[in-house]
């Protein structure tokens, strides 16, 4: 009984995983480079384990030294910056309206945004584009 006992537990350990963790302090908003991860083995539940899923992402809070980078503390680099003019478009069936917009947030491509419309002054949400510009659909 008692090695039947020894057996379960040795199957419940955990296996060590390897996990990125910050190497230094990172500001919110800091584009983040190899020297500031660093990997060791370690089973940190919902962390990322690829380096290469952070390198060149933007800190979305304070990362502290020594602590595991989850999926939500990274995002890919804003291009639309919060009170930065920027052009709003909308399309549906083939008709295409361009307008200017005041974007109330920071976001990245492919990441949506609150923006309000110059000319009329509703607030909308968009898509941000690669190049700046953001995407309202219906």
């Amino acid at each position: 009984m008692r090695l039947l006992v020894l057996f379960a537990l040795c199957l419940t350990t955990p296996a060590m995983a390897d996990t990125v963790l910050a190497a230094r302090t990172i500001r919110a908003q800091s584009l983040i480079m190899p020297q500031d991860l660093v990997v060791k083995q370690i089973d940190v539940v919902g962390a990322i384990v690829d380096p290469s899923k952070v390198i060149g992402q933007e800190a979305r809070v304070a990362l502290y030294a020594g602590r595991p980078i989850r999926p939500g503390d990274v995002g890919p680099p804003a291009v639309v910056e919060r009170n930065q003019i920027i052009s709003l478009i909308y399309e549906q069936s083939g008709i295409s309206i361009t307008t200017e917009g005041r974007s109330l947030g920071r976001a990245g491509p492919g990441e949506f945004v609150r923006v309000m419309n110059l000319s009329s002054r509703l607030t909308v949400s968009g898509q941000v584009l690669p190049d700046g510009r953001v995407i309202v659909s219906n």
